[in-house]
Protein backbone atom coordinates (compact mmCIF):
# COMPACT_ATOMS: atom_id res chain seq x y z
CA UNK A 1 0.00 0.00 0.00
CA UNK A 2 1.97 2.92 -0.95
CA UNK A 3 -0.31 5.60 -1.52
CA UNK A 4 -0.61 8.52 0.73
CA UNK A 5 -4.04 7.97 2.01
CA UNK A 6 -6.53 5.33 1.96
CA UNK A 7 -10.05 5.45 0.64
CA UNK A 8 -13.38 4.81 2.53
CA UNK A 9 -15.65 1.98 0.46
CA UNK A 10 -18.32 4.30 -1.58
CA UNK A 11 -16.36 7.78 -0.95
CA UNK A 12 -14.26 9.13 -3.50
CA UNK A 13 -12.25 11.25 -1.18
CA UNK A 14 -9.00 10.33 0.51
CA UNK A 15 -9.64 9.29 3.72
CA UNK A 16 -6.06 10.47 5.76
CA UNK A 17 -4.44 8.42 8.12
CA UNK A 18 -4.73 9.85 11.60
CA UNK A 19 -1.50 10.05 13.58
CA UNK A 20 -2.13 9.11 17.30
CA UNK A 21 0.47 9.77 20.00
CA UNK A 22 0.98 8.10 23.07
CA UNK A 23 3.07 10.11 26.14
CA UNK A 24 4.33 7.62 28.39
CA UNK A 25 4.92 9.05 31.92
CA UNK A 26 6.87 6.79 34.43
CA UNK A 27 5.45 3.88 36.16
CA UNK A 28 2.62 4.22 33.72
CA UNK A 29 0.25 0.66 33.57
CA UNK A 30 0.96 -1.29 30.70
CA UNK A 31 -2.83 -2.47 30.88
CA UNK A 32 -4.20 1.38 30.00
CA UNK A 33 -1.56 1.64 27.18
CA UNK A 34 -2.39 -1.85 25.77
CA UNK A 35 -6.27 -1.10 26.01
CA UNK A 36 -5.90 2.16 24.54
CA UNK A 37 -3.43 0.81 21.15
CA UNK A 38 -5.17 -2.13 20.55
CA UNK A 39 -8.34 -1.33 18.89
CA UNK A 40 -6.51 1.24 16.63
CA UNK A 41 -4.21 -2.15 15.20
CA UNK A 42 -8.00 -3.72 14.95
CA UNK A 43 -9.38 -1.08 13.26
CA UNK A 44 -6.23 -1.39 10.80
CA UNK A 45 -6.70 -5.13 10.96
CA UNK A 46 -10.91 -5.35 10.08
CA UNK A 47 -10.67 -3.03 7.64
CA UNK A 48 -7.89 -3.72 5.70
CA UNK A 49 -6.76 -0.15 5.55
CA UNK A 50 -4.22 1.93 7.62
CA UNK A 51 -7.20 3.96 9.33
CA UNK A 52 -4.87 4.86 12.14
CA UNK A 53 -1.24 4.78 12.94
CA UNK A 54 0.19 5.39 16.50
CA UNK A 55 3.78 5.39 18.35
CA UNK A 56 5.02 5.80 21.68
CA UNK A 57 6.66 9.32 23.23
CA UNK A 58 8.94 10.28 25.70
CA UNK A 59 10.34 13.18 27.24
CA UNK A 60 14.21 12.74 25.60
CA UNK A 61 13.39 9.28 24.08
CA UNK A 62 14.64 7.26 26.67
CA UNK A 63 12.94 3.89 27.58
CA UNK A 64 9.89 4.09 30.33
CA UNK A 65 9.31 1.91 32.94
CA UNK A 66 5.69 0.79 34.14
CA UNK A 67 4.39 0.04 36.58
CA UNK A 68 5.13 -3.76 36.27
CA UNK A 69 8.79 -3.04 35.87
CA UNK A 70 8.86 -3.94 32.09
CA UNK A 71 10.68 -0.89 30.07
CA UNK A 72 9.24 -0.03 26.73
CA UNK A 73 11.76 1.70 24.39
CA UNK A 74 9.74 4.58 22.87
CA UNK A 75 9.51 4.91 18.96
CA UNK A 76 10.16 8.99 19.39
CA UNK A 77 11.15 11.57 21.65
CA UNK A 78 8.96 14.81 22.49
CA UNK A 79 10.86 16.80 20.27
CA UNK A 80 10.77 14.43 17.21
CA UNK A 81 6.93 13.65 17.53
CA UNK A 82 5.64 15.88 14.54
CA UNK A 83 2.30 15.71 12.40
CA UNK A 84 -0.62 14.17 15.54
CA UNK A 85 -3.64 14.71 15.35
CA UNK A 86 -3.99 12.96 18.73
CA UNK A 87 -2.06 12.94 21.85
CA UNK A 88 -3.02 10.34 24.86
CA UNK A 89 -1.25 10.92 27.84
CA UNK A 90 -0.57 7.30 30.14
CA UNK A 91 -0.22 7.42 33.37
CA UNK A 92 -0.15 5.10 36.51
CA UNK A 93 1.58 5.11 40.14
CA UNK A 94 2.66 8.32 41.76
CA UNK A 95 1.57 10.41 39.41
CA UNK A 96 2.59 13.62 41.21
CA UNK A 97 6.38 12.67 40.86
CA UNK A 98 5.86 10.84 37.21
CA UNK A 99 6.40 14.13 35.34
CA UNK A 100 8.18 17.18 34.75
CA UNK A 101 8.12 20.34 33.90
CA UNK A 102 9.14 19.99 30.36
CA UNK A 103 6.12 17.51 29.45
CA UNK A 104 3.48 20.21 31.49
CA UNK A 105 5.39 22.98 28.66
CA UNK A 106 5.25 20.25 25.83
CA UNK A 107 1.81 19.43 26.81
CA UNK A 108 0.59 23.54 26.74
CA UNK A 109 2.27 24.15 23.36
CA UNK A 110 0.16 21.12 21.62
CA UNK A 111 -2.94 21.95 23.18
CA UNK A 112 -2.13 25.82 21.17
CA UNK A 113 -2.34 23.55 18.32
CA UNK A 114 -6.06 23.15 19.05
CA UNK A 115 -5.43 19.14 18.76
CA UNK A 116 -7.18 16.24 20.63
CA UNK A 117 -5.61 15.83 23.74
CA UNK A 118 -6.28 13.05 26.21
CA UNK A 119 -5.30 10.84 29.28
CA UNK A 120 -5.88 7.87 30.74
CA UNK A 121 -5.29 6.16 33.76
CA UNK A 122 -4.01 9.17 36.25
CA UNK A 123 -2.82 10.89 33.02
CA UNK A 124 -5.59 13.37 33.54
CA UNK A 125 -4.02 14.48 36.15
CA UNK A 126 -0.50 15.71 34.41
CA UNK A 127 -3.20 17.55 31.46
CA UNK A 128 -4.73 19.13 34.91
CA UNK A 129 -1.52 20.43 35.63
CA UNK A 130 -1.10 22.04 32.70
CA UNK A 131 -4.44 23.87 32.70
CA UNK A 132 -5.27 21.75 29.57
CA UNK A 133 -9.04 20.87 31.61
CA UNK A 134 -10.30 23.98 33.38
CA UNK A 135 -13.70 23.98 32.37
CA UNK A 136 -13.76 20.87 31.43
CA UNK A 137 -15.67 17.85 32.74
CA UNK A 138 -12.94 14.85 33.49
CA UNK A 139 -12.60 11.46 34.68
CA UNK A 140 -9.46 10.00 35.74
CA UNK A 141 -8.92 6.71 38.36
CA UNK A 142 -10.46 7.01 41.31
CA UNK A 143 -6.97 7.59 43.25
CA UNK A 144 -6.37 10.32 41.94
CA UNK A 145 -9.90 11.91 41.52
CA UNK A 146 -10.00 13.31 45.15
CA UNK A 147 -6.18 15.34 44.91
CA UNK A 148 -7.24 16.37 41.41
CA UNK A 149 -10.54 18.14 42.90
CA UNK A 150 -8.41 19.42 46.20
CA UNK A 151 -5.44 21.09 43.79
CA UNK A 152 -7.06 22.36 40.70
CA UNK A 153 -10.64 23.30 41.31
CA UNK A 154 -11.26 24.86 37.80
CA UNK A 155 -11.40 21.17 36.42
CA UNK A 156 -14.62 19.06 37.02
CA UNK A 157 -13.88 15.90 37.90
CA UNK A 158 -16.29 13.09 37.37
CA UNK A 159 -16.59 9.37 38.34
CA UNK A 160 -18.10 8.53 34.73
CA UNK A 161 -15.55 6.01 32.86
CA UNK A 162 -14.67 8.25 30.71
CA UNK A 163 -15.05 11.78 29.34
CA UNK A 164 -15.22 13.20 26.13
CA UNK A 165 -15.43 16.96 25.55
CA UNK A 166 -14.79 19.25 22.96
CA UNK A 167 -10.95 18.74 22.13
CA UNK A 168 -9.99 16.53 25.50
CA UNK A 169 -10.84 13.03 26.61
CA UNK A 170 -10.15 11.53 29.31
CA UNK A 171 -10.30 7.95 30.85
CA UNK A 172 -10.30 6.36 34.28
CA UNK A 173 -7.68 2.97 34.39
CA UNK A 174 -7.82 -0.72 33.96
CA UNK A 175 -9.74 -1.32 30.67
CA UNK A 176 -11.55 1.48 30.32
CA UNK A 177 -9.29 3.26 27.63
CA UNK A 178 -10.43 0.68 25.38
CA UNK A 179 -14.27 1.58 25.51
CA UNK A 180 -12.95 5.26 25.07
CA UNK A 181 -11.01 4.37 22.31
CA UNK A 182 -13.63 2.49 20.67
CA UNK A 183 -16.33 5.40 21.44
CA UNK A 184 -13.33 7.59 19.30
CA UNK A 185 -13.73 5.04 16.56
CA UNK A 186 -17.61 4.89 16.10
CA UNK A 187 -16.88 8.98 15.79
CA UNK A 188 -14.20 8.62 12.92
CA UNK A 189 -15.90 5.72 11.12
CA UNK A 190 -18.76 4.36 12.28
CA UNK A 191 -20.78 1.64 14.24
CA UNK A 192 -20.04 -1.39 12.07
CA UNK A 193 -16.10 -1.23 12.69
CA UNK A 194 -16.51 -0.82 16.40
CA UNK A 195 -18.95 -3.56 16.69
CA UNK A 196 -16.37 -6.01 14.90
CA UNK A 197 -13.57 -4.59 17.17
CA UNK A 198 -15.56 -5.43 20.20
CA UNK A 199 -16.49 -8.80 18.69
CA UNK A 200 -12.13 -9.70 17.98
CA UNK A 201 -12.03 -8.92 21.64
CA UNK A 202 -14.59 -10.62 23.03
CA UNK A 203 -16.02 -7.47 24.70
CA UNK A 204 -19.62 -8.14 25.04
CA UNK A 205 -20.71 -4.48 25.62
CA UNK A 206 -18.68 -0.94 24.91
CA UNK A 207 -19.38 1.46 27.70
CA UNK A 208 -20.46 4.63 27.40
CA UNK A 209 -20.15 7.85 29.04
CA UNK A 210 -22.94 7.18 31.08
CA UNK A 211 -21.12 4.47 33.10
CA UNK A 212 -19.78 5.26 36.41
CA UNK A 213 -16.17 3.63 38.26
CA UNK A 214 -17.48 2.41 41.61
CA UNK A 215 -15.01 5.02 44.08
CA UNK A 216 -14.78 3.13 47.16
CA UNK A 217 -15.85 5.02 50.03
CA UNK A 218 -13.17 4.16 52.04
CA UNK A 219 -10.93 5.76 49.56
CA UNK A 220 -13.47 9.50 49.83
CA UNK A 221 -13.49 9.36 53.71
CA UNK A 222 -10.54 7.32 54.94
CA UNK A 223 -10.55 6.26 58.20
CA UNK A 224 -12.05 9.41 59.65
CA UNK A 225 -15.62 8.00 59.46
CA UNK A 226 -16.24 4.63 60.14
CA UNK A 227 -19.60 4.84 61.45
CA UNK A 228 -20.90 6.48 58.14
CA UNK A 229 -18.77 3.73 55.95
CA UNK A 230 -20.65 0.63 57.87
CA UNK A 231 -23.81 2.10 57.59
CA UNK A 232 -23.08 2.61 53.98
CA UNK A 233 -21.98 -0.96 53.66
CA UNK A 234 -24.84 -2.33 55.25
CA UNK A 235 -27.41 -0.31 52.49
CA UNK A 236 -25.26 -1.74 49.63
CA UNK A 237 -26.07 -5.39 51.42
CA UNK A 238 -29.50 -4.86 52.02
CA UNK A 239 -30.22 -3.91 48.66
CA UNK A 240 -33.48 -6.07 47.68
CA UNK A 241 -35.13 -5.17 51.64
CA UNK A 242 -33.62 -1.61 53.03
CA UNK A 243 -33.52 -0.82 56.36
CA UNK A 244 -35.27 1.63 58.06
CA UNK A 245 -33.14 4.90 58.97
CA UNK A 246 -33.67 4.55 62.76
CA UNK A 247 -32.55 0.88 62.73
CA UNK A 248 -29.19 1.44 60.03
CA UNK A 249 -28.59 4.28 62.91
CA UNK A 250 -28.65 1.51 65.66
CA UNK A 251 -26.76 -0.91 63.96
CA UNK A 252 -23.60 1.52 63.41
CA UNK A 253 -24.39 2.82 67.08
CA UNK A 254 -25.38 6.51 66.84
CA UNK A 255 -28.77 8.43 66.66
CA UNK A 256 -31.20 9.04 64.18
CA UNK A 257 -30.07 12.88 63.90
CA UNK A 258 -26.17 11.91 64.35
CA UNK A 259 -26.59 9.64 60.80
CA UNK A 260 -28.64 12.36 58.88
CA UNK A 261 -25.72 14.67 59.94
CA UNK A 262 -22.90 12.56 58.51
CA UNK A 263 -24.68 11.94 54.78
CA UNK A 264 -25.02 15.95 54.82
CA UNK A 265 -21.94 16.73 55.47
CA UNK A 266 -19.48 14.19 53.82
CA UNK A 267 -22.17 12.86 51.15
CA UNK A 268 -24.06 15.96 50.66
CA UNK A 269 -27.48 14.48 50.90
CA UNK A 270 -29.85 12.78 53.05
CA UNK A 271 -29.55 8.34 54.13
CA UNK A 272 -32.98 7.97 52.62
CA UNK A 273 -31.23 9.78 49.44
CA UNK A 274 -28.27 8.15 49.06
CA UNK A 275 -29.72 4.41 49.59
CA UNK A 276 -32.47 5.55 46.66
CA UNK A 277 -29.24 6.02 44.44
CA UNK A 278 -27.49 3.04 45.55
CA UNK A 279 -30.65 1.29 44.50
CA UNK A 280 -31.35 2.52 41.26
CA UNK A 281 -27.39 2.37 40.22
CA UNK A 282 -27.79 -1.18 40.77
CA UNK A 283 -31.03 -1.71 38.92
CA UNK A 284 -28.97 0.26 35.90
CA UNK A 285 -26.44 -2.38 36.12
CA UNK A 286 -28.71 -4.96 36.13
CA UNK A 287 -30.92 -3.07 33.20
CA UNK A 288 -27.35 -3.17 30.87
CA UNK A 289 -26.42 -6.14 32.24
CA UNK A 290 -28.58 -8.96 32.64
CA UNK A 291 -31.84 -10.06 30.71
CA UNK A 292 -33.99 -10.72 33.79
CA UNK A 293 -37.88 -8.25 33.47
CA UNK A 294 -38.19 -4.74 34.67
CA UNK A 295 -40.44 -6.15 37.26
CA UNK A 296 -37.84 -8.90 38.53
CA UNK A 297 -35.35 -5.56 38.47
CA UNK A 298 -38.05 -3.74 40.51
CA UNK A 299 -38.53 -6.14 42.77
CA UNK A 300 -34.83 -6.77 43.39
CA UNK A 301 -33.77 -3.48 43.96
CA UNK A 302 -36.49 -2.96 46.81
CA UNK A 303 -39.17 -0.73 44.80
CA UNK A 304 -42.83 -1.71 46.00
CA UNK A 305 -44.07 -1.44 42.51
CA UNK A 306 -42.98 -1.36 38.86
CA UNK A 307 -44.90 2.58 38.50
CA UNK A 308 -43.05 3.19 41.28
CA UNK A 309 -39.42 2.15 40.24
CA UNK A 310 -40.08 3.77 36.56
CA UNK A 311 -40.83 6.96 38.12
CA UNK A 312 -37.99 7.52 39.95
CA UNK A 313 -35.60 5.96 37.49
CA UNK A 314 -36.94 8.34 35.14
CA UNK A 315 -36.16 11.43 37.56
CA UNK A 316 -32.83 10.33 38.37
CA UNK A 317 -31.50 9.11 34.50
CA UNK A 318 -33.78 11.51 32.73
CA UNK A 319 -35.02 8.25 30.95
CA UNK A 320 -37.37 4.91 31.94
CA UNK A 321 -36.08 1.69 32.33
CA UNK A 322 -37.54 0.53 28.97
CA UNK A 323 -35.66 3.00 26.79
CA UNK A 324 -32.43 2.61 29.13
CA UNK A 325 -32.01 -1.23 27.81
CA UNK A 326 -32.65 -0.20 24.34
CA UNK A 327 -29.91 2.00 24.16
CA UNK A 328 -31.68 5.16 24.16
CA UNK A 329 -29.21 7.88 25.27
CA UNK A 330 -30.53 10.13 28.29
CA UNK A 331 -31.06 13.84 28.27
CA UNK A 332 -29.99 14.55 31.42
CA UNK A 333 -26.45 12.76 31.18
CA UNK A 334 -25.97 14.11 27.85
CA UNK A 335 -26.74 17.74 29.25
CA UNK A 336 -23.34 18.93 28.75
CA UNK A 337 -23.96 19.14 24.73
CA UNK A 338 -20.66 16.47 24.03
CA UNK A 339 -19.60 17.54 20.56
CA UNK A 340 -17.99 15.43 18.04
CA UNK A 341 -14.57 15.46 17.94
CA UNK A 342 -12.96 18.39 15.51
CA UNK A 343 -11.92 17.69 11.82
CA UNK A 344 -8.47 16.59 11.76
CA UNK A 345 -5.98 18.80 10.15
CA UNK A 346 -3.99 17.59 7.31
CA UNK A 347 -0.01 16.86 8.66
CA UNK A 348 3.12 15.29 7.81
CA UNK A 349 2.45 11.06 6.68
CA UNK A 350 4.15 8.59 8.60
CA UNK A 351 6.79 6.60 6.99
CA UNK A 352 5.84 3.91 4.38
CA UNK A 353 7.20 1.52 6.78
CA UNK A 354 5.98 2.72 9.96
CA UNK A 355 4.42 -0.03 12.83
CA UNK A 356 1.16 0.24 11.83
CA UNK A 357 1.91 -0.64 8.55
CA UNK A 358 4.30 -3.44 9.21
CA UNK A 359 1.43 -4.68 11.29
CA UNK A 360 -1.35 -4.24 8.70
CA UNK A 361 1.04 -5.86 6.34
CA UNK A 362 1.29 -8.77 8.30
CA UNK A 363 -2.30 -9.04 9.14
CA UNK A 364 -3.26 -9.85 5.63
CA UNK A 365 -3.11 -13.51 6.24
CA UNK A 366 -5.60 -13.41 9.08
CA UNK A 367 -8.57 -14.68 8.22
CA UNK A 368 -10.64 -11.30 9.86
CA UNK A 369 -8.13 -8.64 7.47
CA UNK A 370 -10.55 -6.38 5.24
CA UNK A 371 -14.12 -8.33 6.96
CA UNK A 372 -15.65 -4.34 7.65
CA UNK A 373 -16.04 -2.55 4.50
CA UNK A 374 -16.41 1.42 5.41
CA UNK A 375 -19.28 3.13 3.64
CA UNK A 376 -18.20 6.86 4.51
CA UNK A 377 -15.11 8.54 5.71
CA UNK A 378 -16.54 9.60 9.07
Amino acid sequence: MSDTSVVAQGNTAPEKVRNVGFLLLNNFTMIALATAVEPLRMANQLSGRELYHWCTVTEGGKPAVASDGIAITPDVAMADAAGLDVLIVVGGINITRSYSARQVSWLQSLARKKMLIGGVCTGPYLLAEAGLLDGYHCSAHWECIASMQEAYPKVICTNQLFVIERDRMTSSGGTVPMDMMLTMIQRDFGYQLTAGISEMFICDRVRNESDYQRIPLRHVLGTAQPSLVEAVSLMEANIEESIELDELAGYVGLSRRQLERLFQKYLHCSPSRYYMKLRLFRARQLLKQTSRSIIEIAVACGFVSTPHFSKCYREHFGIPPREERRGVSSPVLSRRGVSEFPAFEQSARPPAESLSMRLLSEARYEPTYGSVRLTSGN
